[in-house]
């Protein structure tokens, strides 16, 4: 059998597909030496232009030209440098005072102001899909036309790294006040670039904004194009046809390094790709069954063959390098164990279901391969496909059997992957697609968030860890790392940990 499901391995490896053609859209010149448009590409389309919804990667890696935030991380110090607040203090545990620029307008030519950020704060954390990163918060108060005091409901260590995050951004409180949902499609901020369109499914166009306060972009155009399948958004890469490409597959990745005209950029990520089991369907209620489904999965076996021994064994939902990162042991792989707990649970001959991934090629062919171990175990279980978008609102909606996962601590703190995916506070949009709702995970994942005590908060998340993985509402699978391609003619490209790849100060010469 494991000969078989081995073979089975190398065919999904060898067989990946490959696409040809790509974008006719292509850079044009400018002055300088340099192009006057980048033109990049990425696996799926942006969900919401509105950055108090849209957090998904793909969404973020456009949106996060548009927006600012008040604090912004260095990447290579880590150090919270400012962005529209330009200084800042602590004033106790719970209470923060943050100096607005003055000055600063959005795009539509509104100033921003102080209650411009009270309404964009107030406005996040209303929002059922990124909550999660802000209801630390209070109250927020207007003390002048450019100051705010933040005050937190309890000490909160993470504080102004979420206040980081692209989720927190600051929009124009009179443009969305005047329509709600404005910004999903016509959105306006403050930052670098302006949105022009939206070719659904296709294409985004942004223009630079040259009443940046941190100075105008290098180019003066950007344009975001879609490209589902990864074979072809290498072959764009390779014709010319764009001059970034993120996400190549394993495969693709030696074939650009080798190439003399590009350069692949690849860097360890903070993702964990994981299945999460819908616990308020029948038999995922039933923890000897999430156990079995986990037992069942050679995870290092996935990484060697599918990942092409990039990445490593996930062994929690926060990655090593995450702040509250701990190692509870790694998930046995054992089918005939597995095999006995289906036994226990009342399903000794299996049972039918279904698991649910996007449409991007690898973690389709992880699922394939996850399904051909769950078959060992005598599970019958269907992949399923979908897109993006629906793929988010459908599990959001608990339609979903399991789901396979990407995830990335965007804050390097524990408390941003815990809390949204464990707490029962934020099941459905907010992460929480389990549907958990666990007393002692509530209590350890409080505990993280509130403690100002650093041991206590590690201590908390140790327990945590340990406690999930007897749980298993997920099944952590694998640590990635995270790639793109770029053209060697592309200039001041720093590929970003988390995924949200800046360009401001990008070109590419003629």
């Amino acid at each position: 059998m494991k000969k078989h499901l081995v073979f089975f391995l190398i065919l999904i490896v060898i067989g990946s597909f490959a696409f040809a053609g790509g974008s006719s859209e292509r850079s044009s010149s400018s002055e300088g030496g340099y192009k006057d448009t980048i033109i990049f590409a990425q696996g799926a389309d942006v969900t919401s232009f509105d950055p108090h919804v849209g957090k998904e990667t793909p969404a973020v890696a456009v949106t996060n030209h548009i927006y600012d935030t008040l604090v912004d991380v260095n990447q290579e110090t880590g150090e919270i440098i400012p962005q529209i607040a330009q200084s800042w203090e602590q004033i106790d545990d719970t209470t923060y005072r943050f100096h607005i620029r003055e000055g600063l307008k959005f795009h539509n030519g509104e100033d921003l102001t102080a209650e411009d950020v009270k309404f964009s704060l107030d406005r996040a954390i209303a929002s059922p899909s990124i909550s999660y990163i802000v209801d630390f918060i209070d109250t927020v108060t207007v003390d002048d036309d450019y100051t705010v005091t933040v005050t937190t409901d309890a000490p909160y260590a993470p504080a102004l790294r979420n206040l980081a995050v692209p989720f927190a951004a600051i929009v124009p409180m009179d443009y969305v006040s005047a329509n709600p949902d404005i910004l999903k499609t016509a959105p306006v901020g403050s930052g670098p670039y302006k949105f022009v369109s939206w070719s659904q499914n296709d294409s985004v166009k942004l223009e630079a904004y040259d009443e940046y306060y941190a100075g105008e972009p290098k180019t003066k155009n950007l344009v975001m194009k879609v490209i589902p399948e990864a074979a072809q958004r290498t072959i764009a890469l390779e014709t010319g046809e764009v001059d970034i490409a993120y996400d190549l597959l394993r495969s693709d990745a030696r074939r650009v390094s080798e190439a003399r005209d590009l350069t692949l950029y690849e860097i360890p990520s903070l993702s964990c790709y994981y299945i999460t089991f819908n616990m308020n369907k029948a038999p995922f209620d039933n923890k000897l069954v999430r156990q079995a489904l986990s037992m069942a999965i050679d995870r290092q076996l996935l990484v060697d063959t599918v990942n092409g021994g990039s990445g490593e064994v996930a062994n929690a939902l926060v990655a090593p390098a995450v702040f509250g990162y701990y190692n509870p042991g790694d998930y046995e792989y054992n089918p005939e164990k597995a095999k006995q707990l289906l036994k226990e649970a009342g399903y000794p001959n299996g049972f039918s279901c279904t698991l649910w991934v996007n449409n991007n090629q690898e973690r389709v062919e992880m699922c394939q391969a996850i399904q051909e171990m769950f078959r060992e175990i005598g599970i019958d279980c269907r992949v399923e496909v979908l897109e993006f978008g629906a793929f988010i609102s459908r599990t959001t909606a608990g339609e979903h059997d399991m789901g396979y996962f990407g995830w990335v601590t965007s804050t390097k703190d524990a408390d941003y992957t815990y809390y949204s995916l464990e707490h029962s506070s934020q099941q459905g949009a907010a992460g929480n697609r389990s549907f958990t709702n666990d007393a002692k995970v509530d209590e350890l994942v409080e505990i993280g968030r509130t403690s100002s005590d650093q041991d206590a908060r590690l201590e908390a998340y140790k327990e945590l860890a340990i406690y999930l993985k007897d749980l298993s509402n997920n099944a952590p699978i694998i640590y990635t790392t995270l790639n793109a391609g770029a053209s060697n003619k592309v200039e001041g490209f720093e590929p970003d940990p988390i995924g949200y790849h800046k360009l401001e100060n990008v070109q590419v010469r003629n």
